[in-house]
């Protein structure tokens, strides 16, 4: 299980784009499972929408692909570097999101070759889907500070 300060150490993101609270699982390099707590103190709520608050898919998308960022830079070989998206294929989204919601975040990389790769990520409330997609990524080099 990793929390939020391990996870600093993985991924570059910082507050307020952090978006992966905490790690469960973790196959370094195959798959992990993590958690996205939904608050209303999050700044996209106060515009999206005033009255009736729902997480922006984008949101629920970068989630997804952080974890999948934690997958690929927990292995030794690709620490500094940077995951980024090359494509999405087959989103769905298929519930709102709202604040109180806990996302439980799934990931699992399916193809992997140099620096480019793809994965399928799915987003949970309790046991329905929220999201769900196949994510392709490539790895750059980055400047990351821990």
């Amino acid at each position: 299980m990793l929390d939020v300060v391990e996870i600093q150490k993985i991924l570059p993101h910082r507050y307020p784009f952090l978006l992966v609270d905490r790690v469960l699982d973790l196959e370094p390099g195959v798959r992990a499972v993590g958690i996205k707590n939904v608050t209303m103190s999050e700044a996209h709520f106060q515009g999206h929408f005033p009255g009736q608050p729902i997480m922006p898919g984008v949101l629920i998308v970068e989630a997804i692909a952080q974890l999948g960022g934690i997958v690929l830079l927990s292995q030794e070989e690709q620490k500094g570097m940077i995951p980024l998206f090359a494509g999405v294929d087959k989103l769905r989204f298929r519930r709102q999101v709202v604040p109180g919601d806990q996302l439980r975040l799934e990931v699992e990389l399916t193809k992997a070759r140099g620096k480019m790769g793809k994965g399928v990520g799915k987003a949970y409330v309790e046991d329905e889907v929220a999201a769900e997609g196949e994510f392709m990524f490539f790895l750059v080099q980055g400047n990351q500070e821990n």
